[in-house]
């Protein structure tokens, strides 16, 4: 499933490497509703997106894998990527519906932002390789 490549450029677009790109694929477009933008099926690549967030995946072994250190599982430690979406209740749906384990369950949360406090609906989910994926929609700011 490719399609044209996206009009938004996005400033920061992280690669990730992955074990398997189709499990990960699987994952990504899936369940969390992204779309390929393109991909280099032979290199094991696919640049996909959804809105304004945009991920690189290329699996291990694939093209030119820039390693500056061992890669254990789960990969990412330390790491968590925030994707902001409208609803997260569709997402959750979709991945309880196919018995994926939520890593944090949903909640809703206020942090402070200068003089407001901006509040999200979140939860969060390991891909395949265990990078960890935080879903959020906004619920409003309040002072």
């Amino acid at each position: 499933m490719t399609t044209s490549p996206s009009t938004t450029e996005p400033g920061l677009v992280p690669e990730l490497l992955v074990t398997s790109l189709e499990k990960s694929l699987d994952f990504w477009c899936g369940l969390g509703g992204f779309e390929v933008q393109y991909d280099r099926p032979d290199d094991g690549f696919a640049y996909i997106a959804r809105g304004a967030a945009h991920v690189m995946i290329e699996q291990r072994g694939g093209g030119r894998n820039w390693l500056p250190g061992a890669l254990e599982l789960p990969f990412g430690r330390g790491i968590n990527f925030q994707i902001s979406v409208a609803s997260i209740d569709p997402l959750v749906s979709a991945f309880r519906g196919a018995s994926w384990p939520l890593f944090m369950e949903p909640e809703t949360k206020w942090y402070r932002t200068g003089d407001f406090e901006s509040g999200v609906a979140q939860f969060l989910v390991q891909d395949p390789d265990g990078y960890l994926i935080r879903f959020q929609a906004s619920v409003g700011q309040r002072p």
